[in-house]
């Protein structure tokens, strides 16, 4: 599948090559027939293991470098030729500095290896909305987890040679020293070089890398949004589909959403998943929001995955999955924290296991195609995307955040997704009061300056008319003694009909300074057992809560400086009087 032609792509392929010196070449093509000789080599290797083919058909367990297990965010950069624009929430590095270092690392780092040359497309093969790269890499366990995880191969390569621009990724494992570990972004030049790492985050390129970061500040030159959110579609009882973006920092409820099961009392309704990470939004030429999924596959932490807690993802994990750190039974199936049967032998690491200890690591991951889950919907490759009805955002609060509110207009909820926050431990806090701002679910992924990417979303008011509402969710408000009020899970999807009805305006709501909410017989609780002061403490304003709340958002935003846009600081200024 090489070019035959002097193309910009095979130019640079040239160059790595002549710097990185690899022993042999192999150009992708994408073909089941490849995936599989690359699953017996690695298993060969020892790289992949072969887990139990009565239950898991087709399924492999990697096992990384006990140094090499997670994204590492302090060793992450953003290398834009001025500081200012790579912003407080990214680190940065002059990119002449980065390159330096880097080819130092890369020279001669292939002898004796296999370069692979992935060419790949994010977004369905033919559609407008996506965008290409290549990924060079030594890593044939990055070349499968590529496969599964992307559009790539010999479509891919021939979209790239007729179009002439790609995203650039090198990728080598190194020698897995982290002290010689860099994950460095150049989105001037559309390019990304990830050095020392075998970890899907900082060696799949075409994940956070590119459709987050690049792809962010590529969004902004072009006029789109590249979003860290899940896509579902809701069909109700008339037949009628809608579809849903939703942003939500770790641990909050992402991928439940993603792959909801409707409740036994919501008969009629279905749910199904057009993606359950990141979403690429468009305006279509009637001024409505569009969206595609950019990626192929799931790579999701799998601990606390079964049958009850995530049916869908339980189910599509026993078939052509690769798990990445979880323990073994002693009939060589995968087992992790919260599987609810069997019992594991081996930890994470292929050492027995010990009494008390974690048999899988907490961010043990499967890497699955999207094809595989029993929701998938086929408007995934849909090739003008799917259209938003409503943007949600969403934290972990166990006070003050509702429920659910929607916000008073566009300007209004990009305020709500600017001040996004979730509660933490106080190692990771970024306030006294243990909370994580976290901006539209962003702030690791943001290739540039937050004033900037507020800017950016603030413009789209000015773009279209037919922009979607945007919410705000909580599905986690405890009472005094820490028990969730809301049930959560399936039962959320009566959160989303009314966010339905209200985009639809076939729903009623009250005003508040801090959003609209809906009453307690706003919200279709037919057949939830749910106390009405429960439902009253989930949708009530805590006014002297939301003053001080609205003073920590005005710290949050002064970090950004004179690159905060004035529309922002003022619509916050304007929330803080109603509520005085």
């Amino acid at each position: 599948m090489i070019p035959n032609t002097a193309s910009s792509a095979r130019k640079w392929v040239e160059e790595v090559a002549r710097l990185t010196q690899p022993g042999r070449i192999h150009w992708c093509d994408g073909s089941r027939e490849e995936y599989e000789a690359l699953l017996a080599q690695l298993v060969r290797e020892g790289e992949l293991i072969p887990v139990n083919g009565g239950q898991f058909e087709d399924c492999y367990l990697h096992r990384s470098h006990p140094s090499d297990v997670a994204r590492v965010e302090n060793l992450t950069f953003v290398c834009t030729a001025d500081r200012e624009d790579a912003g407080p929430n990214n680190n940065w590095m002059p990119p002449d500095n980065a390159h330096r270092l880097l080819d130092g690392l890369f020279e001669g780092c292939m002898r004796d290896r296999v370069m692979y040359v992935i060419p790949y497309c994010m977004g369905p093969i033919n559609s407008p909305l996506s965008r290409c790269g290549i990924e060079v890499t030594d890593s044939a366990y990055v070349a499968v987890n590529m496969y599964l995880m992307t559009r790539m191969g010999a479509q891919a390569l021939a979209r790239i040679e007729r179009e002439g621009e790609f995203v650039k990724g090198m990728h080598s494992i190194g020698e897995l020293d982290p002290k010689r570990r860099y994950i460095m972004h150049f989105p001037e030049e559309l390019s990304i070089r990830s050095y020392g790492s075998g970890y899907g985050g900082n060696a799949l390129l075409g994940k956070k890398c590119h459709a987050l970061r690049i792809a962010s500040w590529q969004a902004r030159q072009e006029g789109w949004l590249a979003e860290h959110m899940l896509i579902v579609e809701i069909e109700d009882p008339a037949g009628e589909k809608h579809y849903l973006a939703a942003a939500f920092p770790s641990a909050c409820g992402k991928t439940n959403l993603a792959m909801l099961i409707p409740p036994d009392a919501l008969a009629g309704w279905k749910v199904r998943t057009i993606g359950d990470d990141i979403a690429w939004l468009h305006l279509d030429g009637d001024g409505r929001m569009r969206a595609i999924n950019p990626e192929a596959g799931y790579f999701g932490v799998v601990p606390g995955t079964n049958r009850e807690t995530n049916h869908n993802a339980f189910e599509m994990l026993q078939r052509d999955a690769i798990f990445t750190n979880v323990g073994l039974t002693s009939d060589m199936e995968p087992w992790w924290e919260g599987r609810k049967f069997g019992i594991p032998t081996l930890n994470w690491k292929g050492e027995p296991v010990k009494s008390g200890e974690k048999a899988a690591h907490p961010n043990s991951r499967f890497t699955v195609s999207a094809r595989c889950n029993p929701s998938y919907s086929p408007m995934a490759e849909h090739e003008a995307g799917v259209p938003i009805a409503a943007l949600i955002f969403g934290g972990r609060r166990a006070r003050l955040a509702p429920l659910v509110m929607e916000a008073r207009d566009w300007r209004h909820g990009v305020l709500m997704g600017a001040a996004m926050a979730s509660e933490s431990t106080a190692a990771s806090s970024d306030s006294g009061n243990g909370l994580r701002r976290d901006p539209m679910a962003m702030k690791p992924f943001c290739g540039y300056n937050f004033g900037d990417y507020w800017k950016h979303w603030l413009n789209f008011s000015g773009r279209s008319d037919r922009l979607p509402g945007i919410y705000h969710v909580n599905w986690f408000r405890q009472d005094e003694a820490g028990k969730f009020l809301w049930p959560g899970f399936g039962e959320n999807l009566r959160v989303l009909q009314w966010i339905l009805d209200r985009c639809k305006g076939r729903a009623d709501a009250r005003e508040t300074p801090v959003g609209n909410l809906p009453r307690r017989r706003d919200l279709n609780l037919q057949g939830l057992d749910i106390a009405p002061e429960a439902m009253d403490g989930l949708l009530e304003v805590d006014t002297e809560g939301w003053r001080e709340e609205m003073r920590s958002i005005a710290e949050h935003l002064a970090q950004y400086g004179d690159r905060v846009p004035s529309e922002l600081t003022s619509e916050h200024a304007r929330v803080a009087a109603a509520l005085s």
